[in-house]
């Protein structure tokens, strides 16, 4: 039977061997870390590598990802489908073991926890899941769902504001089932820390409502211990500070910046195996050793284990038990579709005018009665943002049961938490702020657009129309730089009914986020026939067209589609044949058929005029380099929304001034 040592030791010889192959990567980390990884592998963390999606799995997340041969290494030895040769192509193209630890890559990589701070954030959201799926599910004798979330963070996790954010927040919601380990070894890329990073973290958690203990990083009795004593404490999270050394068993390197960011070097490598007492050849692990890891046995009893209880909660409780095994596959109700298309006409037929942030509610207060999944929240503007429906349970710390966070004044904190929910499963999840304060925000919403997850992004206040707050908080470059990120789906809707569709289309687009975009004013009633409800979903449709084919097309988005759509009818237009295109996501306009988007906007209709209260670049792919924008390129001001629109020319008369200059241009 291998020592505790030696089989951390296979986690520091697999990562010094595969960082030195690509010539590329952080050995410091997976070498501090081996010893906590081998007993919380060994002795705590339920998975099974013959299944990694596991429902009841506990998740595990690297939120140092630059260590990310740690996983990599732990992965393979415990048997889930991650070779020798995929350690040994680490960080090669299309490799499973890319340079940071990619979800959907590599089994048992539960997030791309990215830049620092991530990953403990994704955790939050991972621990908040578990809490609110067992608060609702289990019964008396039946714990179907109970598991821990366990992270790695090093000091730069602490550094990133965001860890602030999240860590807050878990220690508020009392959120015991999640134990992060910080690898306090002093050092990042430019050296020791203490000329930058001197916070007292210990006390910083304390104040945050943590449980935290301090130990030898490399003291397999002293982490067994506080792991056993973390998970018993289950009213707070718990942070179990390792003092450890980075790239331990490095003679020349341990314990200083070299080993954090580069390989240490074919003869450094061979020292370290002397030192550690590691007589194998690159990439050769001993059967003990596998045998000693191994958890595919193991695991599988712990699942078999789990499924029989599963079956005897279904025997007792059979409506729950098929409710969870639907929000488990991720499977929408069988009645959903007809039932939200329902809606969407009933709103059709009220004709109602409301500001889209109105419209939205209307559409969660709809949808929430369908989808006992979905999980709402704000970073502290709900009553602006109008998040809270009638039915909404805010978590707390004495209420586990629940369907909604406060997450207070915390934008980034929030979007990253999102991405842990959808991550765990069970819940489609929102967070809702005004559009400008998706700027704090924005590296969590490229995380989910990487990991193609549906977390579900509720901006409202969506341009100058903002009004007397002023240009800090008014919205210009966002709709347009947010529709750039790929797998994002951007909707901007004109009224209700491109509301409850843009809703619909969110809830069941599993394939990538969505960002919904509400304005504050009210906004008119547009008249549709059925086929142009049906067509909203396809992101753009003709919303007013004409008997002959167009002279010019206006395409307008949210607020100014009524602009678009008074133009067109105006006297000073009567004598020109005019198409309005409504195009509520260009982004899901742009995945249609090549024969539709012809049908929409025909290419020999050269004249054309875009309409939208954001920056015009974006616009130019659409209305061609002869075309005109009415946008603005410039910040707002301070003042009530109506004057604001007249004074940066949102105004009917400047789109058909638009309307007769392409139309010029093109008969010249």
């Amino acid at each position: 039977m291998s020592s505790r040592r030696t089989l951390a030791n296979a986690i520091r010889a697999l990562s010094m061997d595969a960082i030195q192959k690509a010539n590329s990567g952080h050995p410091g980390a997976p070498m501090g870390m081996a010893d906590i990884a081998e007993v919380l592998y060994n002795d705590f963390m339920r998975h099974n590598p013959t299944n990694p999606e596991w429902f009841d799995r506990d998740r595990f997340v690297m939120s140092n990802g630059h260590g990310s041969m740690l996983p990599y290494s732990v992965l393979h030895l415990t048997g889930y489908d991650v070779s020798i040769d995929d350690l040994k192509n680490f960080r090669q193209l299309h490799s499973k073991t890319p340079g940071h630890p990619e979800h959907g890559y590599a089994p048992g990589i539960e997030t791309t926890t990215g830049p620092l701070g991530q990953g403990i954030t994704n955790a939050v959201g991972m621990a908040i899941a578990e809490r609110a799926l067992g608060a609702e599910f289990n019964r008396e004798n039946h714990r179907i769902i109970d598991h821990h979330s366990y992270v790695f963070m090093g000091d730069g996790c602490l550094m990133e504001g965001i860890s602030h954010e999240a860590c807050s927040l878990a220690g508020t919601l009392g959120l015991g089932k999640l134990i992060a380990f910080w690898d306090d070894n002093g050092i990042s890329i430019d050296g020791h820390v203490e000329g930058w990073f001197k916070d007292d973290t210990k006390k910083r958690f304390e104040a945050y409502d943590w449980h935290v203990v301090e130990v030898d990083g490399h003291d397999a009795d002293a982490i067994f211990i506080a792991i056993e004593a973390a998970r018993a404490v289950t009213a707070k999270p718990s942070l179990i500070c390792c003092k450890t050394v980075i790239g331990f068993g490095s003679p020349n390197k341990a314990g200083g910046h070299s080993c954090h960011g580069a390989p240490l070097g074919e003869d450094e490598i061979a020292l370290t195996r002397a030192e550690l007492g590691w007589e194998h050849e690159a990439f050769v692990i001993p059967e003990e050793v596998y045998t000693g890891w191994d958890h595919k046995v193991a695991g599988q009893a712990e699942e078999d284990h789990w499924s029989a209880r599963l079956a005897a909660y279904a025997a007792e409780h059979p409506e729950l038990a098929a409710e969870l095994e639907r929000r488990m596959s991720g499977e929408l109700p069988t009645d959903w579709a007809e039932t939200s298309q329902a809606f969407i006409e009933e709103t059709d037929a009220a004709a109602e005018t409301r500001a889209t942030r109105q419209a939205s509610l209307a559409a969660i207060e709809a949808y929430s009665t369908l989808l006992p999944e979905l999980f709402g929240g704000s970073a502290d503007l709900g009553c602006s943002n109008l998040t809270e429906w009638s039915g909404f349970k805010p978590m707390q710390a004495e209420s586990p049961e629940s369907n909604y966070i406060n997450y207070g004044v915390r934008e980034f904190g929030m979007s990253a938490i999102l991405n842990g929910l959808v991550l765990h499963g069970g819940f489609i999840p929102f967070g809702a702020t005004f559009l400008m304060f998706s700027e704090y925000a924005r590296n969590a919403l490229r995380m989910a657009a990487l990991m193609k997850i549906q977390s579900i992004f509720v901006y409202t206040h969506d341009s100058i129309g903002l009004g007397e707050d002023g240009p800090t908080h008014q919205a210009i470059e966002q709709i347009p730089t947010l529709r750039m990120i790929p797998n994002m789906h951007l909707w901007r809707p004109c009224d209700t009914v491109e509301s409850a569709v843009s809703w619909k289309v969110a809830i069941e687009h599993r394939e990538g986020p969505s960002c919904l975009i509400f304005s504050r004013q009210g906004l008119p009633h547009m008249r549709r026939s059925a086929e142009q409800i049906a067509a909203i979903s396809r992101g753009g449709y003709i919303l007013k067209d004409c008997e002959e084919t167009p002279e010019a097309i206006i395409i307008a988005t949210g607020s100014e589609v009524e602009l678009a759509m008074k133009a067109a009818e105006s006297e000073a237009l009567a004598d020109r044949n005019i198409r309005v295109v409504s195009m509520p996501s260009t982004t899901v306009f742009d995945r249609q058929s090549k024969d539709y988007r012809e049908s929409v906007l025909p290419a020999k209709v050269t004249a054309r005029v875009a309409v939208e209260a954001a920056v015009t670049q974006g616009w130019y792919k659409y209305v061609g380099l002869d075309g005109a924008v009415v946008g603005i390129d410039s910040f707002g001001e301070s003042a009530p929304a109506r004057e604001l629109f007249a004074y940066f020319g949102f105004t009917v008369e400047k789109v058909i001034d638009a309307v007769n200059q392409v139309c010029a241009t093109v008969a010249e």
